[in-house]
């Protein structure tokens, strides 16, 4: 079997981005007033009440929404990716 080594900041970037985006499709659900529908409806298919209220939307938390996904998802992926280096050596 081919061993494969992968590129921490592709990797990083890669799932940072993902997870971002995740989280701006979460907030134009918000935007366009779908979100707490959404939620309930999710919810809903778990057999779980929801208790959880959607708040009105707003751009500065937005921004520092996709600001953190980003960070956290890029770190997630950078250790990785180093993890997974270190074991397929």
């Amino acid at each position: 079997m081919r061993k494969v080594k992968l590129k921490t900041a592709s990797t990083a970037l890669v799932l940072g981005t993902f997870v971002a985006f995740m989280h701006f499709v979460w907030m134009l659900m918000v935007y366009l007033g779908v979100g707490q529908a959404y939620l309930d409806w999710i919810l809903g298919l778990h057999l779980v009440t929801n208790p959880i209220t959607v708040l009105p939307f707003n751009f500065g938390t937005a921004a520092v929404l996709l600001t953190v996904t980003f960070v956290v998802g890029y770190l997630a992926g950078w250790v990785f990716a180093y993890i997974w280096n270190r074991l397929h050596k």
